[in-house]
């Protein structure tokens, strides 16, 4: 079989692409039986459904079952054939649990029609607390199903034919297999006491496919993955001939020569969800029915929702699902994990922790899932499963400081907020502003900014390493703004959120604006050890530390765009993700403004069309844009 998809989204470490490596006397085959069972949900769907259970499981040793929900393969398949690794982790593994996989609705050996992000529809009862006493949540409805009522079903079916079990379920996943860990927590079985949503997904106009309804243009290549249904299970991969042949390394070359993106209607004409996106421009039903934040509310299960600050694909998720966890059941355990880390890198020891030319320390990934990640699920699984779990609400990782920080709130309570300004100078100030200068620059769609200075990677997946990359490329083109405050005579720590309040005009009718947080080494900045590029100098290296982009139709509501007026003086607010960044004594800090990011985000055409997706390539057209003094960017700074 081959599971190319696997390698492209760096899945290499989570279980789907570890099952392909099998062994005839590895700890999973020593210590684990296993079965495969097809469960039936409530509509009469039989789901694929593989249970390591512990070869001393008994009557007297019973073991929780820990679960994971995956559309990317619950392989390898057969009850004879064993993977490498069972759970998040090996201490886990080592541990012992009865571990779940299954391959979610319509996808490999499951049955049933694939679904994107599966809408919330169920219609259940929610389980209530009569004289402390839980009673069990009761379907009303047989027939309404979503990702929640699977999973309610299948943990009922386990508790029922899996014996020697204690009685507890746990969940965790990473990616997308983190969106059907959080999409388990509406109306969730009593016996789902623990859940790790990790690097999961909340909503696609946010997150993966876009950025505040900004293609993602690097995701072009994965869409043979997501759009294909195949007509009955198969542990056979299905959509390997739909890829694109680019029939070249140069993955920014191919992107622009694509054209406008209408044009990938070659490639993706019969492909469903190619062609959902391109109709669904907005934020229309369509995307809001498949937001999970909404539902997640009455939450029960104790949540421990983990992210990696240089998480490409998923790093709105993680923080959403949580904050939206804390206004709506102010009474749920739920805690925040962050790291240094790339999409899913938690899940695997680099002994040296990088990412593109920083390095964090050693063992990262290992303290995680020891003395985070174990303490956990053993506390809720195995233990008291009180909220004394010895866990902080915040268990975040400072990357300026290169190290874990506890917070009993977040953002932290003594978080203040600081304008800085970005003065028609070049001056990154937090002193007060004219509101009639400005700096200006002429955004031209023929001739984006790209996203990385590695176009070699840019023809699959979004690599990691943009979110950390040295931008002195970006800084020295006539089309990227910079502003930078002098160099620091004191530390300041960057801890929460940040929002871009932008006072901007362009002589188009449409524009995308994108903000990175950038942190200025000094000139004298030694090289660490452990560098992958030798030809590279940290000396004046300026490390992104946050980015977003956001497009600009959408300024005043993602449902209903509209267009700039020309030459008149506009707001553009909006927020990147939180950050925890100590900028040192002797650094500065930028920020950086420009209007294309490619291919990371889609071209804009500057000129406003009802639908870009569709747009020709007489539409694009240079513009000059304009960024007003009184523009600022709000952050949080730890006193």
């Amino acid at each position: 079989m081959k599971h190319w998809f696997y390698g492209l989204l760096a899945f290499a470490l989570t279980f789907s692409a570890k099952a392909q490596l099998t062994s005839t006397g590895n700890f999973v085959r020593d210590n684990y039986r296993k079965m495969e069972y097809k469960i039936p949900m409530r509509d009469g769907t039989k789901l694929h459904t593989a249970v390591y259970v512990p070869k001393d499981a008994s009557a007297t040793n019973k073991y929780p079952f820990m679960m994971q929900r995956t559309c990317y393969s619950v392989a390898p398949y057969g009850p004879e054939a064993y993977p490498a690794q069972v759970g998040p982790s090996g201490t886990l593994m080592r541990e012992k649990f009865i571990f779940v996989y299954q391959d979610v609705r319509g996808r490999w050996a499951s049955e049933g029609t694939w679904t994107n992000m599966t809408p919330t529809v169920t219609d259940v009862q929610p389980a209530v607390v009569a004289k402390g006493k839980k009673t069990t949540a009761k379907p009303v409805s047989t027939t309404a199903v979503d990702e929640s009522s699977d999973t309610y079903d299948t943990i009922d079916w386990l508790l029922k034919n899996v014996p020697n079990n204690n009685g507890r379920a746990g969940q965790w996943g990473i990616s997308y297999p983190g969106f059907y860990t959080a999409a388990s927590l509406p109306n969730a079985h009593p016996a789902l006491k623990a859940a790790s949503p990790q690097a999961p997904i909340s909503d696609f106009f946010f997150d993966d496919f876009h950025h505040n309804g900004a293609f993602i243009q690097a995701y072009l290549f994965t869409f043979p993955v997501f759009g294909i249904q195949h007509p009955k299970p198969t542990t056979e991969a299905w959509y390997n001939d739909e890829f694109i042949k680019t029939g070249t390394k140069d993955g920014f070359q191919f992107q622009y020569d694509l054209g406008p993106l209408k044009n990938a209607d070659k490639y993706y004409k019969d492909n469903f969800y190619w062609q959902e996106t391109v109709n669904h421009p907005n934020y229309d039903e369509f995307w809001q029915k498949r937001g999970l934040l909404p539902h997640l509310k009455n939450i029960r299960p104790a949540v421990m929702t983990v992210g990696g600050w240089f998480d490409a694909e998923d790093l709105y998720g993680p923080f959403n699902i949580y904050k939206t966890i804390e206004k709506s059941s102010p009474g749920a355990y739920n805690t925040l994990v962050v790291g240094p880390f790339g999409h899913g890198r938690w899940s695997r020891e680099t002994g040296h922790t990088m990412h593109s030319n920083v390095y964090f320390g050693d063992s990262i990934a290992t303290f995680y899932q020891r003395n985070i990640e174990a303490k956990f699920f053993n506390h809720f699984l195995k233990g008291a499963g009180d909220g004394k779990s010895g866990l902080p609400e915040a268990y975040l990782f400072n990357t300026g400081r290169n190290e874990w920080k506890m917070f009993d709130k977040w953002p932290a309570a003594n978080a203040q907020t600081v304008q800085f300004r970005l003065a028609s100078n070049g001056q990154l100030t937090q002193q007060g502003g004219n509101s009639t200068g400005f700096s200006e620059f002429v955004s031209d769609p023929m001739k984006p900014v790209p996203y990385t200075e590695d176009n070699t990677t840019t023809q699959g997946f979004t690599p990691f390493n943009y979110m950390s990359e040295d931008q002195r490329f970006a800084a020295r083109r006539p089309d990227v703004l910079t502003f930078q405050t002098d160099v620091l005579t004191e530390d300041m720590t960057l801890g929460g959120e940040i929002i871009a309040k932008l006072k901007v005009s362009t002589t188009g009718t449409d524009a995308d604006w994108v903000v990175k947080l950038i942190d200025v080494y000094p000139p004298d900045e030694p090289n660490h050890a452990y560098m992958p590029n030798k030809n590279i100098t940290l000396g004046n290296y300026q490390q992104m530390v946050r980015s977003e982009a956001m497009r600009g139709r959408f300024r005043n509501s993602f449902e209903k765009p509209e267009p700039f007026k020309s030459g008149e003086v506009t707001d553009v607010n909006f927020r990147l993700q939180d950050v925890l960044h100590t900028f040192k004594k002797g650094h500065r800090i930028m920020i950086q403004v420009q209007s294309t990011w490619f291919p990371l985000i889609d071209r804009n055409p500057q000129k406003y069309v009802d639908n870009i997706y569709k747009a020709d390539a007489a539409d694009f057209q240079k513009a000059t844009h304009r960024v007003y003094e009184n523009s600022t960017i709000d952050v949080q700074v730890l006193k």
